[in-house]
């Protein structure tokens, strides 16, 4: 996981840096921003389906394989002075495509690892290890993209990929879901999609999950626009601003992990609202030193939203609907650059600020409704 969210973080600094670069358009970063979630709109369930049927340890190769192959092609474009935009919208679509199939599985492993009694430590320590790539890796992207160029940068990132997959091969081998039978792959999505709905307290989670993540995540894709537009700085700066989003994660992740099952309800709206207000302020503050210790807060935001939110909805989760779960959730991140879209094209209307600002203002009102209604979420423990 390590060098594959590092990867895939040093890509993202390198992509959206390199878009901005090539066409000046906030619209079009948002539409490159936006590629993948057409791609896992339409196959995450899939990907639940196969994760529940098949043994995920060689569905997480695959699709490790598949960014690897990804960043080539990008890597030899820039290489070959042909990227275009249009070469980064398509990379950015097979991306959705490869990790539709590829988090549903990785995720359903982690319970079958460490078992039931130590998942939330488990989920922090996963968070703790990712957010360690958002404190490096954005900063090192932003770093070498100077250095050794943007091709150089992808090229890396292939590399890290390899290394995930020979690192991948060392986890012992998962005994395969025997919860879908000899059922057709539609109707285990049919089955998935029905015991989520008769779970409430998992369709609660879900729907948090949506509306904090639809809203808190268009600014790491709009990051440029600050960067450049606003604090008239460099891609170094855009990495260290990242990094602190990631020390932010990092530190709230170390709190989770020591947390064990208290409030944790209470804890992951809370964190919703920390987000929230570290938006607004970002928003109605255009100072760049400002910027970067409020991501420290969107960050420790960010822990409590990504962490619990996962680790309950496994725990509620039977194990036979768990990666079908998961795939619904993860269609939660297919759903960001629909919020990425409509924030770029206000962006170019109305500027970086008042889109972010816009967003914050949502979800702090959005959060507020889910604290007053879902008293089974509060009382989660």
């Amino acid at each position: 996981m390590l060098l594959l969210m590092g990867a895939m973080q040093m890509q993202m600094i390198a992509r959206g840096y390199l878009t901005y670069d090539l066409t000046e358009s906030p619209a079009l970063l948002g539409i490159v921003s936006a590629g993948f979630a057409l791609p896992m709109l339409m196959l995450a369930l899939f990907g639940g389906a196969f994760a529940d049927r098949l043994e995920r340890r060689r569905i997480v190769q695959l699709g490790q394989a598949g960014a690897g192959l990804i960043a080539i092609f990008v890597a030899v474009s820039i290489t070959t002075d042909t990227v275009t935009w249009y070469h980064l919208l398509a990379a950015s679509m097979m991306q959705g495509a490869v990790f539709s199939f590829l988090m549903p599985a990785r995720q359903a492993m982690i319970p079958q690892l460490v078992g039931q009694g130590q998942l939330t430590n488990a989920m922090a320590l996963d968070a703790m290890a990712m957010s360690a790539t958002t404190l490096l890796a954005p900063a090192v992207a932003g770093f070498l993209y100077n250095v050794i160029q943007p091709d150089g940068v992808y090229y890396l990132v292939a590399a890290m990929c390899v290394g995930a997959i020979i690192l991948t091969g060392m986890v012992p081998k998962l005994p395969e879901s025997t919860g879908t039978g000899r059922a057709g792959v539609l109707n285990d999505i049919r089955a998935g999609l029905s015991y989520i709905r008769g779970n409430s307290l998992v369709m609660a989670l879900l729907v948090i999950g949506l509306t904090s993540t639809v809203l808190a995540m268009p600014f790491r894709f709009l990051m440029p626009i600050f960067i450049v537009d606003i604090y008239e700085r460099g891609p170094e700066a855009m990495g260290l601003m990242t990094s602190m989003m990631g020390l932010g994660t990092l530190g709230g992740s170390f709190f989770i992990a020591g947390l064990g099952s208290w409030q944790r309800g209470k804890l992951l709206i809370f964190s919703s609202f920390v987000s929230g207000i570290a938006l607004l302020l970002v928003a109605l503050l255009p100072f760049y030193l400002v910027a970067l210790w409020l991501m420290v807060l969107l960050g420790l935001g960010d822990a409590g939203r990504r962490t619990l939110n996962q680790s309950l909805l496994m725990e509620v989760s039977d194990d036979q609907y768990r990666a079908r779960v998961m795939s619904l959730f993860m269609i939660n991140f297919a759903l960001i650059p629909l919020g990425v879209l409509p924030a770029g094209l206000a962006a170019e209307f109305l500027g970086g600020q008042m889109s972010i600002g816009i967003l914050a203002g949502l979800l702090i009102a959005l959060t507020a409704i889910i604290l007053v209604t879902q008293r089974g979420l509060r009382n989660l423990r």
